[in-house]
């Protein structure tokens, strides 16, 4: 990190926080702004989220923004006694007044004996724990409305005590715990989604609207409160044989796992935190989401792509058939020229054939064009074989990945350039092709240059494979194409074109 001397344990740690930053800061009805002391003195803000359910307070990101200094009287509370710390007064950032808490950010100092250590397990309600927390080395801020009314309501109240209890948790080390669900994962609920607050019992002490509705469909009529919630979720699924074997502990609170359960047609998403005070389990959360909708559309793009890929594997099985039809006609027919024109036919659609076959082995419709490019290299041999060509390819840079769309023009493009010069070039003598690829963030240029006899009177033919190649540089690719006399006496080729579309149908696709 550019401004601070975090180390490498501490940057790892962040990373596992902040994916549950929007959690945080839908809990406390409030903006959770995450700051790390800077080398000169300072703290800078690297992760902020504004609340779901609620208003914020900063109407722009204050990622990258020092602290203010009349906030750190606070700050520096929280980190000295690591303990919460609030403002005694409003605090303003611009034209809002907001109250203002700091947690410190700790995390587990295995050189630390702390609390001590402990072999019993979370089934007996005691967690066990190597060393204790280190020096504080972050600090958490929350800035909530003074006047927000969901304070007084019993969600409100609920969801407060909860963020209460996981800000007490980062102040120790504690959350989230080593080997956690990421809070970014597809589908991962959110305290609006549905919450459940659970004691040591298992019994439920509070359910949210959405948890009560979201169970009711699963055909739960019942209130939950007061109701032991893994009896609830183990009535609910008894009988199926595919029950995540975590799904008992999961429900109790006990561990930190997510587990789906898939019942009437419906998927909920369970995710588990275990709230844990001085070493103890005092109970835990489970927050709750009905993924049906997300799993339905999971289940359409693995069946989207399986069918892809097997029209890409189709398409490639047909169009080698009638490669190979065309090299049997090839071979029978009588006239040179008709061999020619046949074999070039072949030639043709193998090409394309390959980018197909590359396609029907992936998921997404890019190509790694070099790997398409060796294969290419394949099919010039075999004209070189033909022609009693003794020929050396030598391929230098990358091509990189390309979208199928353009993949196929640019292999048409270099099968005929490449096969022109084994096939005419180099045709009955030893030489070399030498193939570079430029690519850079907007162009993507090629040259192919052999040692053969040049062109013929020193330009270029106006011939079918002429013709073909400028449609697919010029037409395809929006690209441009030039041939030359190379100093050496051979043949050079150059093409260039943009790659702003590639970028720009990436970022769309992402």
């Amino acid at each position: 990190m550019k401004y601070s001397e975090l180390s490498e344990e501490q940057l790892d740690w962040i990373d596992l926080l902040t994916p549950d930053w929007p959690l945080l800061a839908d809990l406390a009805l409030g903006d959770v702004v995450l700051w790390v002391p800077t080398t000169d003195g300072n703290y800078v803000a690297v992760a902020h989220s504004r609340p779901a359910g609620s208003i914020t307070l900063f109407y722009r990101d204050i990622i990258g923004d020092y602290m203010r200094g009349d906030w750190r009287e606070v700050v520096d509370e929280a980190m000295q006694t690591r303990a919460p710390a609030s403002s005694r007064a409003p605090v303003w950032y611009e034209e809002n007044a907001m109250k203002l808490t700091a947690y410190s950010v700790s995390l587990r100092d295995e050189g630390l004996s702390g609390q001590g250590e402990t072999a019993r397990n979370t089934d007996t309600g005691v967690i066990s724990t190597i060393g204790g927390p280190s020096e504080p080395f972050a600090v958490l801020t929350v800035h909530t409305s003074p006047s927000d009314p969901q304070y007084s309501t019993r969600i409100g109240q609920a969801f407060r005590e909860v963020a209460d209890d996981l800000f007490a948790m980062i102040q120790q080390g504690l959350f989230p715990s080593p080997g956690t669900t990421r809070g970014r994962e597809r589908g991962a609920p959110r305290a609006s989604d549905g919450l459940v607050r659970i004691n040591t019992d298992g019994a439920v002490t509070f359910a949210s609207p959405n948890t009560q509705s979201t169970f009711t469909l699963l055909g739960y009529r019942d209130e939950l409160e007061g109701e032991n919630f893994a009896e609830v979720v183990g009535e609910l699924v008894k009988g199926q044989l595919d029950t995540n074997e975590s799904l008992p502990l999961i429900a109790q609170g006990r561990v930190a796992k997510r587990a789906d359960i898939e019942l009437a047609g419906r998927v909920v998403t369970l995710r588990s935190i275990p709230v844990i005070r001085d070493e103890l389990r005092i109970g835990g959360i489970v927050l709750t989401r009905d993924v049906t909708g997300l799993r339905q559309q999971e289940q359409e793009l693995i069946t989207k792509d399986a069918t892809i890929r097997e029209i890409h594997h189709r398409v490639k099985n047909n169009l080698q058939t009638v490669a190979s039809l065309l090299r049997v006609q090839a071979r029978r027919a009588r006239s040179e020229e008709a061999k020619e024109v046949l074999g070039q036919a072949m030639r043709r659609v193998a090409a394309i054939a390959v980018v197909h076959d590359t396609l029907s082995t992936g998921l997404s419709q890019i190509v790694d064009f070099d790997v398409v490019f060796d294969r290419v290299l394949g099919l010039a041999a075999e004209v070189a074989s033909l022609h009693g060509t003794t020929v050396h390819p030598h391929k230098t840079g990358r091509f990189g990945e390309l979208p199928s769309e353009y993949a196929t023009p640019l292999a048409l493009a270099l099968t005929e350039i490449v096969t022109n010069a084994v096939e005419h070039g180099l045709a009955g003598r030893e030489g070399e092709v030498h193939i570079t690829a430029d690519r850079s963030e907007l162009v993507l240029a090629v040259e192919v240059v052999d040692t053969g006899t040049g062109l013929p009177g020193g330009t270029v033919g106006d011939g079918l494979g002429t013709q073909i190649v400028r449609t697919l540089v010029e037409g395809e690719l929006g690209g441009s194409i030039s041939w030359g006399l190379d100093r050496a006496g051979g043949t050079r080729v150059s093409i260039e074109f943009p790659l702003r579309w590639i970028r720009a149908e990436s970022q769309r696709r992402a």
